[in-house]
């Protein structure tokens, strides 16, 4: 099990708020006070997306805060865009879709595989309100369920 991904940071919202397609594992291009501060668990993937500019994939909106050791040759930005890598044959593919059929990319979760950070991204469109309200009954739903089912238990 030595390439077993190791979760780093998870874009819980990302499922609440689009239908996702689609998922690709990429790779980022970091600097080394990055992959520092993310294996201290200092990164927030929330409000991230992904941007193609000119052919190629950018993560932006990933927030990594610097830690008090970082260097201090380094002047660290912690809203810094990150290049994402892709075959550039999936690249083109994405951008097909996301330029005629009205999805995005999006950022769902960071991960270590084999000592690199790789970021897994979706092709999604996004919900419609009532889609939303019916996530949000589906998920309260199944807790009730629990719930009862845990009390009978006992």
């Amino acid at each position: 099990m030595a390439n077993t991904p190791a979760l780093i940071a998870e874009n819980r919202r990302a499922r609440f708020d689009y239908h996702l397609e689609e998922r690709h594992e990429v790779g980022v291009v970091l600097e080394g006070w990055e992959v520092k501060a993310i294996r201290s668990g200092q990164v927030q993937l929330t409000d991230g997306y992904v941007l193609v500019k000119n052919g190629e994939l950018f993560l932006i909106g990933c927030r990594i805060n610097a830690l008090r050791t970082a260097s201090t040759h380094v002047r660290p930005d912690a809203d810094r865009t990150k290049k994402l890598l892709l075959q550039k044959a999936e690249i083109r593919r994405l951008v097909g879709k996301v330029e005629q059929r009205g999805y995005t990319l999006v950022p769902l979760n960071l991960h270590f595989k084999n000592g690199w950070v790789k970021a897994e991204i979706a092709l999604a469109k996004g919900k419609a309100e009532h889609d939303k309200r019916d996530t949000i009954k589906e998920r309260e739903g199944k807790r009730e369920v629990e719930r009862a089912m845990k009390s009978r238990n006992r």
